[in-house]
């Protein structure tokens, strides 16, 4: 078992990264059903929260049965981020996660996500004044560092410890790399190995296949993964990684029926939580994902996209399921979309 402060996870815990504009409800209820154990919130600004800002109060939506869920924030300031820790506390999530990986320009240029990875004394007074204003247990989500000439990951791990944090989760890329080339989970695994570090560190980067969580969990020895952008549009990769750690054997893909399934309560929960016209427009994305694989599905795709009614689109997802019978869809490579490309912020 692994243990972030009284919060127990499973041997080797999978871990749903926070991705803004998609770790919404909808998208982790779908996840948990498939096996996530552990699921984070988009990043929330703190700064957004003290001004009341509604859809900085909306993304502080938990429930039940998502738990054990955390709240992620981020920000560059110290007084903003400790008072926006004490409003998360008031909704009682299980645990705070600050964001110090964001690469994105808006966010890093202002001094906040990845930004504040160019000064360390600075990420320490952050995190130690969120530490001191809530009683929940505080993680961090970081990089390797601003850039290949500051890779100081070792440094930041061993100081906010002393912090008070209660676990780690570490992308293998610095700021500079935002997502391109190779993963480097070497610095990861100086970190876990590291004499000093007693809490749990969690790996990140480029984990797309259940081969490969098991060959970085065996390679690199870290506590568990985080997985983000393989999870975008295949909630499926939880329960296949954790059926291949187990049994060495690999699941088949999901069945069309269970692409349909999924599709439909991802389509509901969203309608629930975002209103029938934002859960409709903004479930359209996810459709192409959800049925790929699938011959000649662009038409039913292109109705999907342009639909207005739940009911409308729950008669094309029956009419797909009726089309494609008995069609077994082959397993294909995850593509690791740079997401953030169209990230709002």
């Amino acid at each position: 078992m692994v243990k972030i402060d009284q919060i127990t996870l499973p041997d080797f815990p999978l871990l749903l990264a926070p991705m803004e504009d998609v770790s919404d409800p909808p998208f982790r209820a779908v996840c948990k059903d498939n096996g996530a154990d552990l699921m984070y919130t988009e990043f929330i600004s703190s700064e957004g929260l003290i001004r009341d800002a509604i859809k900085s109060r909306q993304k502080l939506d938990i429930f039940d049965y998502e738990r054990p869920v955390g709240i992620q924030i981020f920000g560059g300031d110290e007084e903003a981020l400790a008072l926006s820790a004490r409003i998360v506390e008031a909704v009682n999530p299980d645990l705070l996660d600050i964001n110090f990986g964001c690469p994105v320009k808006k966010v890093a240029m202002k001094g906040a996500g990845a930004g504040v990875l160019k000064d360390v004394d600075l990420m320490v007074r952050l995190t130690a004044a969120v530490v001191k204003s809530t009683t929940l247990p505080v993680t961090v989500k970081t990089r390797l560092g601003w850039d290949d000439n500051s890779k100081n990951i070792e440094e930041v791990a061993e100081r906010l410890q002393d912090c008070g944090i209660k676990a780690l989760a570490i992308h293998g890329r610095t700021r500079a790399q935002m997502y391109k080339g190779e993963a480097d989970w070497t610095l990861i695994a100086k970190v876990k190995n590291n004499p000093r570090i007693h809490i749990p560190v969690f790996g990140n980067g480029d984990i797309d296949s259940p081969q490969k969580a098991a060959d970085y969990k065996n390679r690199y020895g870290v506590d568990g993964i985080m997985i983000g952008r393989a999870a975008i549009g295949y909630p499926w990769i939880f329960r296949e990684i954790r059926h291949y750690l187990n049994t060495g054997e690999l699941l088949a893909p999901p069945t069309l029926e269970e692409r349909v399934e999924v599709a439909r309560k991802h389509l509901r929960k969203s309608l629930e939580w975002k209103g029938p016209i934002a859960g409709i427009n903004e479930m359209r994305r996810h459709y192409a994902n959800y049925l790929k694989g699938l011959p000649n599905i662009k038409e039913y795709r292109n109705r999907l996209v342009t639909l207005k009614t739940m009911e409308e689109v729950e008669e094309v997802l029956d009419e797909v399921k009726e089309k494609y019978n008995g069609f077994v869809i082959e397993r294909t490579a995850i593509e690791l979309i740079n997401y953030h490309e169209k990230c709002p912020v």
